[in-house]
């Protein structure tokens, strides 16, 4: 415990912050299973829980949700990615934690000028015909405000929060160490590999500070759906973009958000949005493995023409070949009864501990009997991965970061789509893109091209492997070796009989010395017998019921 406190001296002030407000809202039991309360204690501050409780009866989830609240943004991006985490967490707190908001205070203009002035190089009156200063929104990491270039383009600037890198660098930093506290003091949750959620929400989170990975994936994902009529994403303008500037085009419309806080009023067909907003997303998973991970109402503008414009893409989901691949296989395997096949895949994902595999197979097969009689256009994924993660968390594993990744986004279409069209059907989408997908995975051209690629790997690094095979051993550094487990027990079965077999010619020597010895006249006499002659004797008796009892313990065994 010394050893964490002194690698968080420099972010104590923030650690007795969070130990303070966890207490305040009735978490003082965590505060204590953590270590938190004595390691602040060492460190000269302390955490006053006596004085706290006047409690409300407040369910323990609204409580953490709170808390998460009052420590700002970075603790509430980290409840917003743990309300997708259904693998790990209880329906009632996912479902709390959905509720996370970004309400971020707006940073006025004048503070947000010099940060502008670096970027831009000059001051942002001079390079834009116009700026509004008041923001059109402001989020906790970044602010949006409309711009206007010198040849008339309108375009939004999001400005990155002065000062926000510090504060979530400092707050990361928090949460590794709380981490392997956690680990340390609750062996419970080590099931959550807590260590390694830190290291993804750090990796995720440094991401959206860099508005440049975000203008990246825009274009990526406005490549991917070029094609698709109906949607658009807006152009970034990379004269002005940077780490901390992001210059994109601006769309004019109103939010699904916005359009649904007024009542749904006339003039959009809902329907039409939602099967749009639908197909795009699913298009983006099953077919270009690229998706907009975070596509709620505040994410999608309604458009003229019942066209549909997508906005912030700090948070995206990535899907690989193999993993859509294994996707479509647990699909199968439920359609079609292959309770082998659902065990074998959801093992390859899990992780975690050990695992009562039969106890498992009869968890899956009840998972099967629930979908039975059901086509693939009946099943509902955002169901199913709900499902799956419910299956998964009850035998203490968990799920890939991408697999729950996924179900986050699937859930968050599925209300969006609901939100705007009470009767969506969100299994009615999937089927039609999951089976184009499985052509797609099964398709001769598919199959010959990754073994061509595979054989192509092969042909590529074979001269240098077998270069510097020969190199091997030509200067005498090559060495053969094999790991044949019975046949390592196979030796030290020899090496046990051999040791045997020494001991008993060890102690035949004895026995036949002390006989010898016996018709030895002369030589010091104990009660009337030849001293080294019952030296001999005894210590033969001893060694031989010694190698007796090895002989008899080891046919036990």
């Amino acid at each position: 415990m010394l050893l964490e406190a002194l690698e968080t001296a420099r972010d104590l002030g923030r650690l007795n912050e969070v130990a303070t407000v966890f207490v305040r809202h009735g978490l003082g039991d965590l505060v204590h299973r953590w270590g938190l309360a004595g390691l602040l204690r060492r460190a000269g501050r302390a955490v006053h829980i006596q004085a706290v409780e006047r409690l409300e009866p407040v369910p323990l989830p609204v409580r953490l949700r709170r808390a998460l609240e009052d420590l700002g943004p970075t603790y509430v991006k980290l409840g917003q990615l743990l309300a997708g985490r259904a693998d790990l967490l209880p329906g009632e707190y996912t479902e709390e934690l959905a509720k996370l908001q970004e309400e971020a205070r707006e940073v006025p203009w004048d503070e947000l000028r010099p940060q502008l002035v670096e970027d831009l190089g000059r001051a942002p009156e001079e390079v834009f015909a116009s700026v509004t200063p008041q923001p059109l929104a402001s989020a906790s990491i970044a602010q949006v405000h409309r711009a206007r270039l010198a040849d008339g383009t309108e375009v939004v600037l999001k400005v990155r929060r002065p000062g926000i890198a510090q504060v979530i660098e400092a707050d990361l930093r928090l949460f590794q160490r709380l981490a392997e506290l956690a680990e340390h003091e609750m062996p419970e949750l080590r099931t959550w590999r807590l260590r390694g959620l830190a290291r993804h929400f750090a990796r995720t989170i440094q991401s959206e500070l860099d508005l440049r990975v975000e203008a990246r994936y825009s274009e990526r994902i406005a490549t991917n759906l070029r094609d698709f009529k109906g949607v658009v994403v807006p152009r970034v303008h990379w004269s002005w973009t940077s780490e901390r500037l992001l210059v994109q085009d601006y769309l004019e419309g109103e939010s699904a958000a916005e359009w649904i806080r007024a009542g749904r009023p006339p003039g959009v067909d809902a329907r039409r949005i939602a099967a749009l907003g639908a197909d795009v997303v699913l298009k983006m998973v099953f077919i270009d493995g690229l998706y907009h991970a975070d596509p709620h109402a505040g994410n999608v503008l309604l458009l003229p023409g019942d066209s549909i414009g997508l906005l912030d893409f700090g948070m995206i989901g990535r899907l690989s070949d193999e993993r859509r691949a294994e996707f479509l296989r647990l699909m199968a395997a439920i359609v079609e009864r292959k309770e082998g096949d659902l065990v074998d895949l959801l093992l390859g994902w899990s992780t975690g501990g050990d695992v009562d595999t039969e106890l498992f197979t009869h968890d899956c097969l009840a998972f099967i009997d629930r979908y039975h009689g059901l086509t693939l256009a009946e099943l509902d994924a955002t169901r199913l991965l709900a499902d799956v993660a419910g299956l998964v968390r009850e035998n203490h594993l968990s799920l890939p970061v991408d697999v729950s990744a996924l179900l986050k986004a699937f859930i968050t279409l599925d209300g969006l789509g609901r939100a705007l069209d009470p009767q969506f059907d969100m299994a009615s989408h999937v089927e039609p893109f999951a089976r184009q997908a499985m052509r797609r995975q099964t398709s001769p051209l598919t199959l010959l091209r990754r073994n061509v690629s595979g054989l192509e790997l092969l042909l590529r690094d074979l001269p240098r492997d077998v270069s510097r095979l020969l190199s091997s051993v030509r200067h005498g550094r090559f060495r053969l070796e094999f790991d044949i487990r019975r046949l390592e027990a196979f030796g030290h079965q020899l090496d046990r009989s051999a040791n045997r077999v020494t001991v008993g010619l060890v102690t035949s020597a004895l026995i036949v010395g002390t006989a010898i010895s016996l018709t030895v006249p002369g030589g010091p006499r104990l009660l009337g017998l030849p001293v080294f002659a019952t030296i001999g004797f005894v210590s033969s008796v001893v060694v031989g019921l010694g190698l007796l009892w090895s002989i008899w313990r080891a046919g036990k065994h």
